[in-house]
């Protein structure tokens, strides 16, 4: 991670728990708290057809688990192994969690 990137996240991070305590006051809403959490995620980054595999392989899976879990088809995992597709939104985020967290998160 650059100086820059660190930067950055020490800032955020100060900005968010600066909100959640403006939240906790009462002086931001709901609302405008979730807007501040999706602005301070940390940025996932892309998963190569290699690290997908790697990442499979880890747990011992098949494309097929690999699918179930990830609740999606064997055709998008085996796509994503070949590098013809890359993972988006909701299966990108699912894929980071089962490199970060393991398995047990996702079953």
């Amino acid at each position: 991670m650059t100086t820059q990137t660190k930067n950055a996240s020490r800032l955020l991070e100060a900005v968010h728990e600066t909100a959640q305590d403006l939240h906790q006051a009462g002086f931001i809403d709901w609302r405008r708290m979730q807007h501040y959490d999706a602005l301070c995620l940390e940025h996932i980054p892309p998963y190569t057809s290699e690290r997908i595999r790697a990442l499979r392989e880890r747990y011992q899976l098949s494309q097929t688990v690999l699918a179930s879990v990830l609740n999606t088809i064997p055709s998008t995992v085996r796509q994503w192994e070949l590098g013809a597709k890359r993972p988006s939104g909701p299966s990108l985020k699912l894929l980071n969690l089962l490199d970060r967290k393991g398995l047990d998160v996702l079953l």
